[in-house]
């Protein structure tokens, strides 16, 4: 079965499951534009995800005990702070200065994994999605790894065309964020077809 999620590109085809020998497969099927588009994305956001991580300052205890730390204040890039939040959220009569140092904290300590985590899923789709598209069949291991790079990609994208709830499902064709909009949708769609397919 195919759809045309939000009008972007041609129909795609769902996301389907089969048990074989070899345990429970994940397939599916891109054109060649739509897995430019989609390697293009996921490119873009771990890129910005690693060159995050290798703008942590250096650390002398970090050096001497092997513990890997990251950065303590949050990123600048918007996209990024949607992707790497504040660990903490405020408590009612707590102090501003408390607040931030347990942040500062905690953001140090954990995420250099998170970003870690975020990249690895990203490498799955780049590894698995054919260039010039084609046939995919993923595990139910690497699917998780999709799922998380496409809304990762998905957080990237929304904050960059500042969608919230009152952002109308189609834009003004005039509107220059409507083709990245329908991008938007389609990657909402594939996320919910293979969500579908994993765990019906």
């Amino acid at each position: 079965m195919t759809v045309d999620p939000g009008g972007y590109g041609e129909p795609v085809r769902k996301w389907s499951r089969k048990n074989s020998l070899g345990g429970l497969k994940l397939r599916s099927e891109m054109d060649a534009h739509e897995a430019e588009v989609l390697r293009s994305l996921v490119g873009a956001v771990t890129g910005l995800l690693t060159d995050r991580a290798q703008s942590a300052p250096e650390d002398d205890l970090a050096a001497l005990t092997g513990l890997q730390l990251g950065n303590s204040v949050p990123p600048d890039d918007p996209r990024l702070r949607r992707l790497l939040p504040d660990f903490h959220r405020t408590e009612p009569g707590s102090p501003d200065a408390e607040r931030a140092d347990l942040n500062s904290a905690l953001r140090s300590l954990h995420e250099p994994e998170i970003i870690e985590t975020k990249v690895s899923a990203g490498l799955v789709i780049l590894e698995t999605l054919p260039a010039t598209g084609g046939k995919i069949t993923l595990t139910p291991e690497q699917a998780d790894a999709w799922l998380t790079a496409i809304n990762d990609v998905r957080l990237a994208l929304g904050t960059a065309l500042d969608i919230d709830a009152d952002t109308p499902e189609q834009l003004d064709p005039d509107d220059p964020r409507a083709p990245s909009l329908d991008v938007y949708h389609w990657l909402t769609w594939m996320q919910d077809s293979l969500l579908q397919a994993l765990t019906p």
